[in-house]
């Protein structure tokens, strides 16, 4: 039963990450580059650390417990993260949300899983690593199918049906795009793995498991700030964009805030479920550590779902649609497999 609770948490708060770049749509006289840095503001600043909050021992501090080791380490790989933060978000813009997602999702799903394993010395090729490399790999499949039905996609469209779907649509960019953001984006894993430290301390204070993780995914999310508060700035003083952010007055500013912050808190979602959902998973270690690759999994369906919804999947042949459904039923596969194998 706690394995079940763990999977749903992660999956709500996939749910809500999946959500999180449809409010850009209703974001209003801003470029990309203003909507990007005021939404991250609130997803990589505001909430994580009101979540940390929560994680706070009786008799101590936050800065006491990133004191405990591995708040710098975590913050580096939040910087490297924030690249992949960064063209995961340029992925959207050329690929579309849903295969966007997919193919950034499915890169990170694979390298976000293995990393630590591998920098823990985890053996791959036996046991339990065995079993966890083979979830990886059924992972990398589906992403793989889903790539495809977005090739078909593409060949299938004209270049006036692709930009009404996408408007930036650019396959080729957005494919090289999605893979680097992919594999930076595995860093957030590297960077929570980082500050387990802390998130000892915070057990050892007396925190509940739900809420111990917490602090870390502050540091990460601090470190990715930086590096796309940087790129967004600079865009801003090249594309001279930075009057934007006064033009839009009244309503239309009220607006562009509160979808920001909507765009903010369902982004974060993502990682309150994982680090709540993990702390249900302690009696399945092959679930525990594929939890990353799980959350990634269902990042991309629920992403396709919003694609189909969002009609970027309009005018598609029965058999594209067709090799998409099937890429989304290996991701689910996966999962039932790992669990399977701890059952």
């Amino acid at each position: 039963m706690n394995t079940l609770i763990g999977l749903l948490i992660i999956a709500v708060g996939s749910f809500g990450q999946s959500s999180s770049y449809v409010p850009i749509n209703k974001v209003k006289g801003w470029s990309w580059e203003n909507f990007w840095l005021v939404q991250g503001i609130f997803a990589w600043l505001v909430f994580p650390l009101l979540g940390a909050l929560l994680a706070i021992p009786a008799d101590g501090n936050l800065i006491e417990l990133w004191g405990a080791g591995g708040a710098l380490p975590a913050i580096v790989y939040g910087v490297l993260w924030g690249v992949g933060g960064l063209t995961f978000g340029l992925s959207m813009r050329y690929l579309g949300v849903a295969l966007g997602q997919s193919i950034a999702l499915g890169t990170c799903a694979g390298f976000g899983t293995l990393f630590p394993a591998l920098f823990a010395g985890k053996d791959l090729l036996h046991g339990d690593g065995l079993m966890l490399l083979i979830g990886v790999c059924i992972t990398l499949a589906g992403i793989a199918i889903i790539g495809y039905a977005g090739s078909l996609r593409s060949k299938n469209m004209s270049e006036e049906e692709k930009k009404a779907a996408v408007k930036d649509f650019a396959l080729t960019k957005g494919l090289l795009v999605a893979l680097l953001a992919g594999v930076m984006s595995a860093c957030f894993a590297l960077g929570l793995d980082a500050g387990t430290p802390i998130k000892e301390a915070a057990l050892a204070g007396g925190v509940a498991p739900l809420y111990a993780g917490l602090p870390v995914i502050f540091l990460v999310t601090l470190g990715g700030f930086c590096t796309n508060a940087a790129y967004c700035i600079q865009q801003n003083i090249k594309n001279k964009t930075g009057k934007e952010y006064l033009s839009a007055k009244g309503n239309i500013l009220v607006n562009n805030i509160l979808f920001c912050a909507l765009a903010g808190v369902l982004w974060y979602s993502q990682f309150f479920g994982l680090e709540m959902g993990k702390s249900f998973l302690g009696g399945s270690p092959i679930l525990l550590a594929f939890s990353w690759s799980i959350l990634m999994s269902l990042n991309v369906t629920f992403s396709n779902v919003w694609g189909i919804l969002l009609k970027e999947w309009k005018g598609c042949g029965s058999r594209t649609i067709g090799v998409l459904i099937s890429g989304l039923a290996v991701l689910i596969a996966s999962i039932i497999v790992v669990a399977m194998a701890q059952a």
